[in-house]
């Protein structure tokens, strides 16, 4: 317990550091925060793992451990990848990494709500920001939906913006899931991170203002360059002080 106080300090001590740095500067060496600090180098050392972990910190081989760029906080809303990064004053870009037309099988079927042998586009792109890669995003889409869609449609605009100004298909809203995981292999090397690095899996479904389902998404945002952010509220019966628990409510049926 002990060992795990010293840590928790001196990571504090360290993020205190950080405020008062610049992104690209470097960190004090592991003997030099050791001394600082008073603690041991292996607790210097797993305090900074964790910050590397937490996408406040990168190492650079040979070169020592420097401050990072902050993460993005990603609005849980109905924005475009694109819009978001232009918001924020970054510069999107989108580099397709594969473009193919398959049946949709009885997944996707069921998600996009069409028979198993319905032709369906599958778009994968790697998503980047002021040249940094961001996120791996696949789109899953009916082909009858985006005729003529080409890999070089999909990397000079939003995939918004295309589906309303070429095919008049607008996305009004949709539902999503997020789970945290680690990137395999093949994420990994998209992303130019390391193997089982932290990431987020975001599953989104989206319609139409008439209802209909649009497309499938399935995205794996970098867990050190995100973090997530959503407004809270109290419901309005609750503030009334009208409400009663819900474990109370379900046991007198």
């Amino acid at each position: 317990m002990a060992g795990m106080t010293k840590q928790a300090t001196t990571r504090d001590l360290v993020l205190d550091l950080i405020e008062q740095l610049t992104v690209g500067d470097a960190i004090p060496s592991e003997r030099q925060l050791s001394s600082d600090f008073g603690v041991s180098r292996l607790t210097v050392r797993a305090a900074l793992d964790e910050l590397v972990r937490e996408g406040y910190l990168v190492r650079r081989h040979g070169a020592g451990t420097f401050v990072s760029e902050p993460k993005i906080a990603q609005e849980l809303t109905m924005t475009s990848f694109t819009d978001d990064m232009r918001a924020r004053g970054l510069k999107p870009a989108s580099r397709t990494l594969d473009l193919r037309v398959t049946p949709a099988g009885a997944r996707l079927g069921r998600l996009l709500h069409v028979s198993p042998s319905e032709p369906v586009v599958v778009a994968v792109r790697l998503r980047l920001a002021d040249g940094e890669s961001m996120a791996i995003e696949t789109v899953h889409i009916r082909a009858s939906q985006v005729p003529g869609l080409t890999a070089a449609d999909l990397e000079e605009m939003s995939f918004y913006e295309l589906l309303r100004e070429r095919y008049g298909i607008v996305v009004v809203g949709g539902e999503q899931t997020i789970e945290p995981t680690v990137t395999d292999e093949d994420e990994s090397n998209a992303l130019g991170v390391p193997l089982h690095s932290p990431a987020f899996r975001f599953e989104r479904t989206t319609h139409s203002h008439a209802g209909e389902i649009v497309e499938f998404v399935e995205s794996i945002y970098r867990g050190d360059r995100y973090r997530l952010v959503t407004a809270l509220s109290i419901p309005q019966q609750r503030r009334r002080g009208n409400a009663r628990p819900a474990v109370a409510a379900a046991k007198r049926g």
